[in-house]
This record gives C-alpha cells, sequence and structure tokens, in this order.
C-alpha cells in the first residue's frame, strides 16, 4: 500500500512553502499509510559544512551531547532540536571525528547526512509526525515523504521511510522487490551497510553505490531497471535533483504534475488537489521504466 509524494520547486517565490505543501500532500495519503511516516527536506546549507540528522528517545539531553562533541573539535557546532530528531551542523572537516564520537552512543541512531538534507520519521499517523517535526513551516528547493503502511516488518521508526544511505541522497519506495536479499550481500561487499532488512533500504543503498561509481541519479536509476526485480515506484532526492522511477509492469499507482512554477508526484491525484494553480498544470501518469528528473540550476 503506502503513500509517496513529493514536490520540487522551480520558482524561488515558491520555496518558503515546501513545508507546507508537503505535510498537505502526506497527511492527505494517511489512509495508505497510517502507521508511520517521513520526510526530507532540501533547504539552506554550507559549502564547507555538512548536517548530520540524529534521532535519540524521548528526553534525550542534547545539551549534553553538544558539550561533549564541542570539546572534541575545533570547528563550529551548532545543533537544532526537533522532537526526537536533532541536527547537527559542523563543519565538513569535523565530520569523521564526529561520527566517531556518537557511534559509540548506543541512545544515538543517525537518520541521514548532507550539506542540505534534514531527515525526519516517526512511527505515527503522518499528520502527527508533520506536527511532531514543525514540516509546515520547513522551506526549501524539495522534499519527499512517506506514509507507510507495514506489510512485511514491524512497524518502528528505523523501518520507515525515507532511507538514506548516502550524503543528500534519500528515497521513497511503493511496492515490493524480490531480490533485495541478494542484492543486498552483493553492495555489503562494495562496503555498503544497512541498519534493517527493508527492502527500501537496499533500493537506496544500490543508488549510492552507482553514484559513488560516477553515475548521475537519472544514470543510476536506469541502471536499476536491469538489476532491481519486483513491482516498485520510487521518488529519490539529491542534493540537486528529484527523480521518479516505475517498473515495467508499474501496478503501483502515481500521478505526476508541472506547472512552470513546480514538480510535484503523488500516489493519487487527491494529495496535488490544494498545490497553487493545480487546475492549470500538467497532469500526466508517469511512463513505465521510464526515468523521470529534474536538476536546479548550479
Amino acid at each position: 500500500m503506502c503513500g509517496i509524494v513529493g514536490l520540487f520547486i522551480k520558482d524561488p517565490a515558491l520555496e518558503p512553502d515546501l513545508g507546507r505543501h508537503l505535510a498537505s500532500m502526506m497527511t492527505v495519503l494517511s489512509d495508505r499509510g497510517p502507521d508511520s511516516a517521513g520526510f526530507a527536506v532540501y533547504g539552506a546549507g554550507a559549502a564547507d559544512g555538512v548536517k548530520l540528522t540524529l534521532r535519540a528517545p524521548a528526553g534525550f539531553d542534547f545539551a549534553k551531547l553538544m558539550a561533549s562533541l564541542r570539546e572534541r573539535v575545533h570547528g563550529q557546532v551548532d545543533l537544532k532540536v526537533i522532537g526526537t530528531h536533532a541536527v547537527l551542523s559542523i563543519a565538513t572537516a569535523d565530520e569523521a571525528a564526529i561520527r566517531q564520537s556518537i557511534a559509540a552512543m548506543p541512545d544515538i541512531a543517525f537518520v541521514g547526512a548532507g550539506t542540505r538534507m534534514e531527515l525526519y520519521k516517526e512511527v505515527g499517523l503522518p499528520a502527527e509526525v508533520a506536527r511532531c517535526f514543525a514540516l509546515d513551516r520547513m522551506s526549501g528547493t524539495h522534499g519527499i515523504a512517506h506514509t507507510r503502511m507495514a506489510t512485511e516488518s514491524a512497524v518502528t521508526t528505523d523501518g520507515a521511510h525515507p532511507f538514506s544511505t548516502g550524503l543528500d541522497q534519500c528515497l521513497v519506495h511503493n511496492g515490493s522487490l524480490s531480490n533485495h536479499n541478494a542484492v543486498r550481500r552483493e553492495l555489503k561487499r562494495e562496503g555498503l551497510t544497512f541498519a534493517t532488512d527493508n527492502d527500501s533500504e537496499v533500493a537506496a543503498g544500490y543508488l549510492t553505490w552507482r553514484m559513488r561509481q560516477g553515475a548521475s541519479l537519472d544514470q543510476a536509476l536506469e541502471h536499476a531497471l536491469d538489476d532491481l526485480d519486483g513491482f516498485y515506484t520510487f521518488v529519490v532526492g539529491t542534493e540537486s535533483g528529484f527523480g521518479v522511477l516505475r517498473d515495467p509492469i508499474a501496478c503501483k499507482p502515481a500521478v505526476m504534475a508541472e506547472t512552470d512554477r513546480y514538480v510535484a508526484f503523488g500516489s493519487e491525484y487527491r494529495a496535488l488537489v490544494d498545490l497553487p494553480d493545480i487546475e492549470r498544470a500538467r497532469v500526466w501518469e508517469p511512463e513505465p521504466a521510464k526515468v523521470y528528473f529534474w536538476e536546479r540550476p548550479a
């Protein structure tokens, strides 16, 4: 089942409203995935910095964590706490030392990392997840979101989407991969690590591996058509781009809309109806086995 949405802003005047629109789109698809939800937003970032999204148990003392980290690095360390998550902004040069320090803390989980990407996910109704993280107040150039109905694994925060296995890269998925265990074994031999048994994390890892080999996002998605078996719709974000791919059978529902101000994706059209000027948008069903890709200007 599951519901996925994505929004890529072409008109900078709409960037302050990205989170508000994404929250509405995600919430509309609650009945497709009522057990957990998550989203990634690509906002502002420093060229020489990285943002680490972390998750901790309720009541965790992030102030104490900050004090500990500031003793170990020489650069600036900033922390933004939102619900059970926190975004740690640091100099790229300090990333390895910070990661090593946090890895020794059993209560902290890495959710995602990137120059511009912040990633949040939790168990609960999509509207509650959006409200917990104040999604409606976030701004940026693009974002993707997912509402999950767990059918093959437990309802956990780790199992919620999006999945991120590379810097500024994340994926949401509706469907099921039939060869994910074999692909996971191959990717582990290539040095990738996985936190869950979820097939969607394998899809994210596969794209990360392809992009590390020099492929662009659209090229990595083309390769996925040959290497990933099953039925799936992927919506993927990178620091500069937004991509969509359906498998060759395309049995999962999908609809897209484009105006001169934005590109939007939804599992169902009703997720798009509140977007600006939707009545004048070009609306279509993405074709099977065709990569759709948009990228912001450099």
